[in-house]
């Protein structure tokens, strides 16, 4: 009766969220860039819905310039600060410049990436006062970048309940236990739609088995940050604990994924960042009026690949801009551009950019992306075609899915030449279809019942309000993989019917035999 109690009261709560009074939450940001973008919004909806939020956040990884444009960026809740070492500090700034250029070069080093992860984990667990402030808080939940383990680490080391995000597609969706049937979810990184003929299958279960051991080597890399930090026979296992998240949060949706089998305790709030634009600056408005009826194209790369590294790339893109009617609006570091080039004079680069209210902008054509999940939810929320230039890590499956869509087009950086960049981009902004495939998308995703702000609140509301998600977790999680593939049992049943089958064969051989011996003893 207590259980069913506990479901009714929680029921009850999803229709009235005002019996819940404000609870207090701790998000924590680890990564910066677009990881930073998105737990600043998810921190300001919810501080914003009554509830008292603090952001921990490591170093400074807020994006330079935004604030100062953007009055959606100004905190309004409390912000938190690790004290990392001055030394790690340049450390990673030196590893990001290098991770700059790897990126256009398609030689990314992800473990190294984790490698510098778990040294700044090591930094982050040794701050007694921070967790010393932050137990005196008696946060109800905390709310997490799965992104990066030391997240992970950090919440089991501070012994409360949390919640669990993850910045990309449902891809990267195998931590927690979603059932994936590997004949139509791609693997992440595989770049292959659901739609798989029998060497896309083959490719998809040698990437399934190959992801499982680089899983194993990324959990690696934080083995002596564990050591360091948790007593032997109390120390956690970085897979157990992505299954004790009392809820899974995805920035995805199936306006841009595809479709496949979710659990209860996975939701999907792909587009919190997009909502309808507000005018841009003056200085903004007056370039774009000089575009006509041409428009203009908006460029972004990211917010961790604000400047072009490779020349040529730079050479060929800015050069296919100059052949475009349209005009360009472009975020680029200034005082990155090569002092030899010069800019395309339809095209004009910014330091930073609204890029939400310049792609919802009435007169723009044309959003020329690298991929990422926040300027794709963007795209398809106002309805533009989407140009991409993949550069690393779910980029390059994000662009299969706008494809997909027949939303966009993609090209490798290797690959981008001025002609081929002009054609495509001509191409997607005259051919009507593109356009109309957008705006087919952009309805998908405005017409779900709930907007993914709200999902969000109403959510995390109802896991503090029933102490848990445990009512939506399967137990299929706890269970070993082969009993998840029933292959123990598949494995009885084979064992049963060839033993069956034996004794009948058995029988029947025995039976034959001494029929035939009568036969002969009859016989004179």
């Amino acid at each position: 009766m207590a259980g069913i109690g506990n479901v009714f009261f929680c029921s009850l709560f999803m229709l009235n969220p005002l019996v819940s009074e404000s609870a207090k939450i701790l998000t924590v940001a680890l990564v910066g860039g677009s990881h930073y973008l998105l737990m600043s919004e998810i921190s300001r909806i919810l501080h914003e819905n009554d509830h008292e939020v603090t952001m921990l956040q490591s170093g400074n990884i807020s994006i330079p310039g935004r604030s100062k444009h953007d009055p959606k960026s100004a905190s309004s809740y409390k912000i938190m600060t690790s004290l990392a070492e001055e030394e790690s500090e340049t450390l990673f700034e030196i590893i990001l410049d290098e991770h700059q250029k790897t990126y256009l070069e398609a030689r990314f080093d992800y473990l190294q990436l984790m490698g510098h992860f778990a040294r700044q984990c090591n930094i982050l667990l040794n701050q007694s006062k921070i967790f010393n402030s932050l137990e005196t808080e008696k946060y109800d939940i905390v709310i997490v970048d799965s992104y990066n383990p030391c997240s992970f680490l950090f919440v089991e080391k501070l012994g409360l309940p949390f919640v669990s995000f993850f910045p990309s597609i449902f891809a990267g969706g195998q931590i927690n236990g979603i059932p994936s049937p590997l004949s139509y979810v791609p693997v992440f990184k595989s770049c292959l739609t659901d739609h798989m003929d029998f060497w896309g299958s083959v490719k998809n279960v040698v990437l399934y088995v190959t992801s499982k051991i680089f899983s194993y080597l990324i959990h690696k890399k934080f083995d002596k940050v564990i050591e360091d930090h948790f007593q032997e026979g109390a120390r956690p296992v970085l897979p157990e604990l992505y299954q004790k998240t009392e809820l899974w949060l995805f920035n995805t949706d199936f306006s841009i994924d595809f479709a496949r089998p979710l659990l209860p305790n996975t939701i999907h709030i792909g587009g919190i960042l997009a909502r309808p634009a507000n005018p841009v600056s003056q200085e903004l408005e007056e370039f774009i009026a000089t575009s006509g009826d041409a428009g203009f194209i908006v460029v972004t790369l990211g917010s961790l690949v604000s400047s072009v590294r490779r020349l040529e790339l730079l050479e060929e893109m800015n050069a296919g801009f100059a052949l475009m009617p349209q005009k360009v609006i472009w975020r680029y570091q200034q005082s990155k551009w090569p002092t030899g080039l010069k800019l395309a004079p339809n095209a004009n680069i910014f330091d930073w950019l609204p890029q939400n209210d310049l792609i919802g902008h009435p007169k723009v054509r044309l959003a020329v992306t690298h991929g990422g999940m926040n300027s794709l939810m963007e795209s398809i929320y106002h309805g533009v075609p989407v140009l991409g230039i993949p550069l690393f890590g779910d980029q390059f499956d994000n662009m299969v899915r706008v494809t997909e869509k027949k939303m966009g087009i993609a090209i490798p950086s290797k690959q981008l030449t001025r002609e081929r960049f002009t054609t495509t981009m001509k191409q997607l902004i005259e051919d009507p279809r593109y356009k109309l495939a957008a705006a087919a998308q952009s309805k998908i995703h405005r017409s779900e019942p709930f907007p993914p702000d709200q999902k969000l609140v109403r959510w995390i509301e109802h896991i503090i309000a029933c102490k848990g998600g445990a009512h939506l977790r399967p137990y299929s999680i706890h269970q070993p993989w082969y009993r998840q593939c029933l292959l123990d049992v598949m494995a009885f049943l084979f064992t049963s019917v060839a033993m069956f089958l034996y004794l009948c064969v058995k029988l029947l051989r025995t039976v034959l035999s001494k029929l035939l011996r009568e036969d002969k003893l009859k016989k004179p």
